[in-house]
């Protein structure tokens, strides 16, 4: 979708605010002059169209978000801070890429990522699920709307967003911590940002 606009949304560090980048696309998520997206990172500046076409392409579907939370919750009422756990930091090493510093101008890199991680490389949780926190936001199918509504039909109008959730890169916990297994966010279905990408989902047969 970002190729079809001519541009894309990233985040300007020395303002903190987003702006629209010409030639911003998953394969160069910043820009057409900042590097290409490294092949075993999550693909990044697509819109939920995009990754809704691109998981059916492959027989499968975007979870739901009660999908999306089940998994993250490992499979069963798990009510741990983080998917993997209570902590952000277990024996020294980081379990979800993250923003360490004062967003948005001052990132420590701490847990060795600057942008965007590899796909699997951290925060297991107990059902081998990875990235569900930290790394990059994930669509879900589901239109966003406060849990008190859940029940009552959907009524969707141009202003509708997307259900996002898992936090990214650029969450720092005293701004956005998405990151929390209970973290959710939404977005415009046409949007593409640099710091939300999807997993996709397949429904099986119980046994």
């Amino acid at each position: 979708r970002a190729e079809e606009l001519g541009d894309a949304g990233v985040l300007d560090r020395a303002t903190g605010k987003w702006k629209l980048v010409k030639g911003a696309s998953w394969r160069h998520p910043r820009g057409p002059d900042q590097p290409r997206a490294p092949a075993e990172h999550p693909v990044t500046q697509v819109s939920w169209s995009d990754a809704h076409r691109f998981c059916a392409w492959r027989s499968a579907r975007l979870p739901t978000e009660v999908e999306w939370e089940h998994a993250a919750r490992n499979g069963r009422n798990d009510r741990s801070r983080y998917p993997w756990g209570e902590k952000l930091v277990v024996d020294g090493k980081y379990q979800a890429n993250t923003w360490q510093g004062g967003f948005p101008k001052t990132n420590t890199v701490k847990d060795g990522h600057a942008f965007t991680s590899p796909v699997g490389q951290l925060g297991k949780n107990a059902l081998g699920l990875t990235d569900v926190g930290g790394n990059v936001w994930e669509w879900c199918a589901d239109w966003y709307r406060p849990y008190a509504s859940r029940s009552k039909p959907v009524l969707v109008s141009k202003e509708s967003e997307k259900v996002i959730r898992g936090g990214s890169f650029m969450c720092e916990p005293e701004i956005c911590h998405g990151f929390r297994t209970a973290g959710r966010g939404h977005t415009p279905p046409e949007t593409g940002l640099e710091h939300v990408g999807f997993r996709c989902a397949r429904s099986v047969k119980p046994g």
